[in-house]
């Protein structure tokens, strides 16, 4: 009897993250039979996970009697990605240690991103982000990478969402110049934030493709030392850092 409650228990467990996982595969919504049909239980079961989790706040049921991500797992997520950049630290120091500027990683929470790790420079003017600001994606370069790796549409309801501030004359203000641009970085392979949040200062990012969670790790400094010679230098040195820690959270998982 033990082992049949626990088997039956290990085996919730699994369910309720299959749901989780299919409602976050189709955009953070799915309909119950949407969830029936890639999930292959039956109704009774999928009822009465969702009944466990939506009190939970893990899962909320929309106006059109379809299922949604919770704010619950906010919460959760925000406390793994703080996680996330004290594992990434010592990769981070490693690009300090190289480039001689600061090393950033961020994580996209709901529409914006989240920075949760750095390692910043020894110089006495450096760049300085706090862990655990938030900033709009479209006029970062961590905010650029992490958009470059996921649908149009979907890159156009987080902009229509969040709008698109301006903070310099060279923000990106419209959709189409933030597509345009996001074609440029798939193509390179790395985004730019050419001084698009702050006058002043350049910052090189790179997504981590295969990071359980949008993830994205950057340089940045002042522009009179991070010019386009710094990103020849730059970019090759994230590229590796990203494919070691991806390699890592592999490993771990």
């Amino acid at each position: 009897m033990a082992e049949g409650k626990s088997a039956g228990g290990v085996q919730s467990v699994e369910r309720v993250f299959d749901l989780l996982n299919i409602i976050t595969a189709s955009g953070g919504e799915s309909s119950l039979s949407e969830l029936a049909s890639r999930a292959d239980l039956p109704l009774p079961t999928i009822h009465r996970l969702l009944r466990t989790l939506i009190p939970l706040g893990y899962v909320r049921q929309l106006p059109n009697r379809s299922y949604a991500l919770g704010p619950g797992l906010i919460r959760l997520g925000y406390a793994a990605g703080l996680q996330l950049g004290t594992y990434a630290q010592p990769v981070l120091q490693g690009l300090v240690n190289e480039l001689g500027e600061s090393a950033n990683m961020a994580v996209l929470d709901g529409h914006m991103v989240v920075y949760v790790g750095q390692a910043q420079s020894s110089r006495s003017m450096r760049m300085f982000t706090e862990v655990g600001r938030r900033a709009h994606v479209h006029d970062t370069g961590v905010g650029k990478a992490i958009l470059a790796t996921l649908p149009e549409q979907q890159v156009v309801s987080i902009v229509a969402s969040m709008g698109m501030p301006t903070p310099t004359e060279k923000s990106l203000g419209t959709v189409d110049e933030l597509l345009a641009d996001l074609e440029k970085i798939r193509e390179r392979g790395y985004a730019v934030d050419d001084e698009e949040q702050e006058i002043g200062v350049r910052c090189f990012a790179m997504a981590l493709p295969d990071a359980p969670t949008p993830t994205a790790i950057s340089v940045s400094g002042p522009t009179s030392r991070v010019d386009w010679d710094f990103g020849d230098r730059a970019v090759p040195l994230l590229r590796e850092a990203a494919e070691r820690l991806c390699g890592q959270l592999a490993q771990a998982g």
